[in-house]
C-alpha cells in the first residue's frame, strides 16, 4: 500500500492533483483543506496517502498532515461513510473544528457540510465522540470536558430513570435526544415524562 508520496505537482484542482513521482503521474484525491496548503504547480510536494482498493479501482487519497489522514481513517470506519464522503467532510472545516463539533454534539455545524444529513451527523457524534480527544487543541479538550458534564437537572433525571430500572446508557441516550429535540419544557417533570415515553417507545 502507498502511505506517502513525494514528487512534483503537475496539476492541482480543488478535489484532485496529479503528482509526478520519478516519471509516474499519480492521481490523488484531496480535501479542500489540503488544496489550500499546496504550493504552485511545478513545486515539490509530499503528501500522506491512503490507498483505497475497490473491486473496480485503486484510488489514492492525499492529505497535507498526518492528523488529516488519521481523521479520514476514523471517518471511513463509520457505516455509510465512504472515502468520497469522508473527503467532503474534511473539506467542510479544519480537523479541530470538526472534532469540536463532534465533541459538542453540534449537529447544526455538521449538517452544514454538503452531503452530511442529520442521520450521518448523529452517527458521527455517536461513534466518534469518545475517540475525538486526540484531534482537539488543548483548550478545546478542557471545553469539551466541561460540555460533557451533565447538569443538575440531567443528573436528577438520570438518577430517577436508573432507580426505575433503566440502564444508565439507554437513559442517557434517550435524555440527550429529548433535550436536543426540544419536545418539552425544561422542567424536571416534563423532561422525565417525555424521556420515559421515548424509552417505552
Amino acid at each position: 500500500m502507498i502511505g506517502q508520496l513525494r514528487g512534483h505537482l503537475v496539476l492541482k484542482k480543488p478535489n484532485m492533483i496529479i503528482l509526478d513521482v520519478q516519471g509516474v503521474g499519480y492521481e490523488v484525491h484531496i480535501p479542500l483543506t489540503t488544496f489550500f496548503e499546496l504550493p504552485v504547480e511545478g513545486s515539490e510536494v509530499a503528501l500522506k496517502v491512503h490507498t483505497h482498493v475497490r473491486e473496480d479501482a485503486l484510488l489514492l487519497y492525499g492529505f497535507h498532515t498526518q492528523r488529516e489522514k488519521d481523521f479520514f481513517l476514523k471517518l471511513i470506519t463509520i457505516s455509510g461513510i465512504g472515502p468520497k464522503l469522508a473527503v467532503a467532510i474534511l473539506s467542510g472545516a479544519r480537523v479541530e473544528e470538526l472534532a469540536q463539533a463532534i465533541a459538542e454534539g453540534n449537529l447544526a455545524r455538521l449538517t452544514a457540510i454538503p452531503g452530511v444529513g442529520r442521520k450521518t451527523a448523529e452517527r458521527l457524534v455517536l461513534e466518534l465522540k469518545s475517540q475525538i480527544t486526540q484531534f482537539l487543541l488543548p483548550e478545546q479538550v478542557e471545553a469539551a470536558r466541561e460540555g460533557t458534564k451533565p447538569s443538575a437537572l440531567e443528573e436528577d433525571i438520570l438518577s430517577a430513570l436508573v432507580n426505575l430500572g433503566y440502564p444508565r446508557a439507554a437513559a442517557e441516550k434517550a435524555l440527550s435526544t429529548v433535550l436536543r429535540s426540544a419536545e418539552c419544557e425544561r422542567t424536571f417533570e416534563d423532561v422525565l415524562r417525555t424521556t420515559l415515553r421515548r424509552l417505552a417507545g
